[in-house]
């Protein structure tokens, strides 16, 4: 019989054990995770294979009254600090009639307005304030010209829109998108507009910016194929009057891989090389810069957010394939106008649930993994490959992390822009790089990354006395998994010792979001947890610097890399 004593003394040894198993489990679990045999990543400094150059150096929004608000101004200055080149900044509705009160999906300057005769009259004080922002901060416009004033446009009424997220897309298409009802009023304004640019800012300065007309003219453009070339020869007539030198482009064609969208850029592209000139008669247009857009699709599956690459790199693929097909077109600049994971930057995830990846690490691995994939197509087509813009601002007077597409919320910044932070870390030469866990190119354009297994990837570039290495773990599906052991061999390291700094956006650093979380969600932060916030928004290390001896040119760094993690080992000599 178990006497009293006894069950006492059982009792104990149970409550013992219930507390041991669990602790030997967890340490047993651990051992393993860390002794798993890790990740490969060859990192090969002295084999180059092309230039690091800061394509991911352009940004770009719709609501251009954004750009002199408050958290504007903070976010523009976040992005020019972090980039060693000059930021270039594309914005939507510059010339559009209203009263300069920003709201989702609109913006207005009033530059261009009539008296009773019908004379123009030019107004560039929101266009300047605009400018002046980006000039202040040593950035660059990538002007659009567009969209259409009231006064100027075939269909003036309606005019302002008044779509919120949830209505149809298509709500937003009113009078701004007509084509003008005097082509030569149309002309002499963008030349007015060009003129004043040259008086305010100088001719060196504007030289340096890229204009371009009007925006997705196969979705924003109420006119024909012809009205809109009509227009564009308008335009660049224009600007080459005010400004011989200046560099203008299009079309910015949307679903660059679509039937349509490819019909819509040939026939763009043989109307610039050879067409007839609407304006001068004589044949072909100015181009100086080929321009088109670039959406991936992500869905709500079983709950769970799904996102897709494939649509996103064929187009960038489409766009590249077609421009190496013109000779007179295969060595302009390329830019990618927008370049990213959708298609609505406005559309929260409240009304559109598979937009949920915005505010977390999904966003960030996501923008590592593509980025470098075009830098991969723009060698496989040997273009002259500039910028995609991340259209992706911020949003003023909003909840916060309302699941937007921005890259700061209430100026607070998303992981998201920590990745543009590392990108500014690196220069000189991509290097080769080699890892057994990533997508070959060919495969990720065809169907993202789709297996059982996450993507562990690699970019790597290397300058005279640094070299950046980027990583990331990446998949479709938005879901956390095991951190996951990495061993990084760098070989043909140019020093005897070098100072490591590691970087990293996780869960646990480098994530505002993540902290926003377990303050509770507040949508009236105290001005203390605004300050933890925008200290968590800061692109954070992994323990300190650490000084390292390198023997025969090379050097081994073992890190752990979460699900959906971007880590940069930044090496200094």
């Amino acid at each position: 019989m178990i006497n009293k004593e006894n069950k006492m003394i059982l009792k104990s040894k149970v409550a013992v054990l219930a507390f041991v198993v669990p602790f030997l489990f967890n340490c047993i679990s651990a051992f393993s995770q860390t002794t798993e045999k890790p990740v490969e990543v060859k990192i090969m400094l002295d084999k180059p294979v092309g230039d690091m150059y800061p394509m991911w150096a352009w940004f770009g929004y719709d609501e251009p009254n954004y750009t002199y608000m408050k958290d504007g101004k903070k976010l523009l200055t976040e992005l020019a600090a972090l980039s060693p080149t000059p930021v270039y900044v594309r914005a939507h509705s510059l010339l559009v009639s209203g009263d300069g009160v920003a709201a989702l999906k609109w913006g207005s300057t009033n530059a261009y307005t009539e008296d009773a005769k019908g004379n123009p009259i030019y107004n560039w004080r929101i266009i300047d304030s605009i400018f002046d922002t980006y000039i202040k901060r040593g950035m660059k416009p990538l002007a659009q010209i567009g969209f259409m004033p009231q006064t100027l446009s075939t269909h003036p009424d309606p005019y302002k829109h008044s779509w919120k997220p949830g209505d149809p897309y298509s709500d937003i298409l009113t009078g701004w998108a007509y084509p003008p009802k005097d082509y030569n009023k149309w002309g002499e304004l963008v030349y007015q507009w060009v003129k004043h640019s040259v008086e305010r800012y100088g001719k060196k300065e504007v030289e340096s910016w890229y204009w371009e007309v009007w925006n997705e003219p196969n979705g924003y453009w109420k006119g024909t194929m012809d009205e809109y070339f009509k227009l564009y020869d308008y335009s660049a007539d224009a600007v080459k009057r005010a400004l011989p030198t200046a560099k203008i482009g299009g079309l910015n064609i949307a679903g660059t891989r679509s039937e349509n969208s490819q019909k819509w850029t040939n026939a763009f592209l043989q109307h610039c090389i050879s067409g007839t000139n609407y304006v001068t008669g004589k044949k072909g247009a100015p181009l100086d810069a080929f321009l088109f857009h670039a959406k991936g699709n992500p869905k709500l599956i079983d709950g769970v957010v799904r996102m897709d690459m494939s649509p996103q790199l064929k187009d960038i693929s489409t766009g590249f394939r077609i421009a190496s097909s013109y000779p007179e077109v295969k060595n302009l600049p390329i830019i990618i106008g927008e370049s990213d994971p959708e298609g609505c930057a406005a559309c929260g995830m409240a009304t559109n649930p598979q937009n949920a990846y915005r505010n977390g690490t999904m966003y960030s691995s996501y923008t590592a993994a593509s980025f470098a994939r075009k830098y991969l197509l723009a060698d496989k087509y040997d273009v002259n490959f500039l910028g995609a813009v991340s259209w992706s601002f911020e949003f003023e007077n909003q909840p916060w992390f309302y699941g937007f597409r921005d890259l700061a919320t209430n100026g607070v910044d998303k992981p998201v822009l920590n990745v543009f932070r590392m990108f500014g870390k690196m220069s000189g030469k991509r290097v080769t790089v080699q890892s057994d866990r990533m997508t070959p190119l060919e495969a990720i354009v065809e169907s993202s990354v789709r297996g059982e297994q996450s993507e562990i990837g690699a970019l790597a570039s290397v300058d005279r006395k640094t070299a950046g290495i980027m990583l990331w773990n990446y998949h479709d599906l938005d879901q956390l998994g095991a951190a996951e052991p990495v061993r990084v061999s760098i070989s043909g390291v140019n020093a005897r010792k070098v100072t490591l700094t590691h970087y990293t956006i996780d869960s646990q650093h480098s994530n505002s979001y993540e902290v926003w979380k377990k303050m509770g969600s507040p949508q009236n932060p105290t001005t203390a947890q605004i300050t933890t916030l925008e200290k968590a928004g800061q692109l954070e290390t992994v323990g300190n610097p650490q000084k390292i001896d390198v023997k025969g040119g090379t050097l081994v760094v073992d890190i752990v890399l979460p699900r959906q993690a971007v880590s940069l080992l930044k090496l200094d000599w």
